[in-house]
């Protein structure tokens, strides 16, 4: 028989703790009562638990563990990568070609409402690599140089141009309607502008650190990294500069009050993430459980059939700090 719970990490690092079941074949969802009181104070000092070993024989059993814990699941809005829906909450893990690596990032830092609560389940290994890197917010933050985090303190301005070289704006906000678009932007403090082709420009001012709502933690929270024109191929990046102008570009990211970010900022925060990660490999059944401001998480590129499924709830938001800011 294993041992019930096995607080330690499955590589060199605190994060994530691993938990194992009690038996043989316990199922995940029936041992949920005595797996919450760990979750949930583990989830808070590090930051993520990895449950291993334990039956979860389909994405039901799955959806079903992540709603337990007392918040319906989240529909995907607001996208920034393409997903498809497994079941109501559940989605495919980012459809990403397979040979393209995805950078550590918190759930939806590039906005002012995020999921405070994120889960990942492998359905099936990859062959090699498909790893899912994760990493400390709160050492991130402490790591990172004062001059930067100062910075990035003051505020991060995000703006996207949906289109051809972006997902479809009607993806993004789950509709064709205009109208219904306006609406959603002016509720999530998004500025909007219609242009003469018909296709949408966004920006929205966003935090680039934030505190944690329970333990008071300040941890790094943006997806600067990821918006930043740095983020694409020099030869795509000047391609695309050079065809669209810079104020074209599908994705960019800016100081709040509209100045650009050097490259070279992004090189010491990309050294910084690279150093903070960590990474298991993937069995089949495992769940990642992250608190998604505690925890960042990536993916590595792989060969061979890979399936993760997602979920997000309890939903949390400084909307209202910023509006009235």
């Amino acid at each position: 028989m294993k041992t019930p719970f096995i607080s330690q990490a499955p590589i060199a690092s605190e994060l994530p703790v691993l938990i194992e079941p009690a038996f043989d074949g316990e199922a995940l969802l029936d041992a949920f009562l005595r797996l919450k009181p760990y979750i949930d104070a583990h989830l808070l000092r590090v930051g993520g638990v990895l449950l291993r070993g334990f039956s979860v024989p389909d994405v039901a059993s799955f959806q079903a563990f992540a709603a337990s814990f007392g918040h319906p699941l989240l529909k995907y809005e607001f996208a920034s990568t393409p997903r498809t829906a497994v079941s109501t909450g559940v989605y495919t893990s980012t459809e990403y070609p397979a040979h393209q690596h995805i950078p550590l990032h918190n759930e939806q830092a590039y906005t002012r409402e995020w999921p405070m609560k994120i889960w990942f389940h492998s359905v099936i290994a990859a062959q090699s690599g498909g790893e899912t890197p994760i990493a400390d917010s709160r050492a991130i933050y402490q790591r990172m140089p004062s001059e930067i985090r100062a910075r990035f303190a003051q505020g991060l301005l995000y703006v996207r141009n949906y289109g051809d070289f972006d997902l479809p704006w009607s993806q993004v906000f789950n509709t064709t309607d205009p109208a219904e678009v306006e609406s959603i932007c002016q509720r999530i403090g998004v500025q909007w502008e219609w242009k003469e082709d018909g296709d949408l420009r966004t920006s929205q001012l966003c935090q680039g650190v934030e505190q944690h709502p329970i333990t008071g933690e300040m941890v790094w929270f943006n997806q600067a990294h990821l918006f930043h024109a740095s983020n694409l191929q020099p030869e795509v990046r000047e391609s695309l500069e050079e065809l669209l102008g810079i104020e074209n570009l599908p994705r960019n990211v800016y100081f709040a009050d509209g100045s650009a970010i050097p490259d070279e900022m992004f090189a010491e925060v990309r050294a910084v993430l690279a150093a903070e990660t960590v990474m298991f490999p993937w069995q089949a059944g495992d769940v990642l459980m992250l608190d998604n401001m505690l925890a960042a998480h990536a993916r590595t590129p792989f060969s061979g059939a890979r399936k993760v499924v997602v979920a997000m709830s309890e939903p949390h938001s400084n909307l209202e700090q910023i509006l009235i800011g």
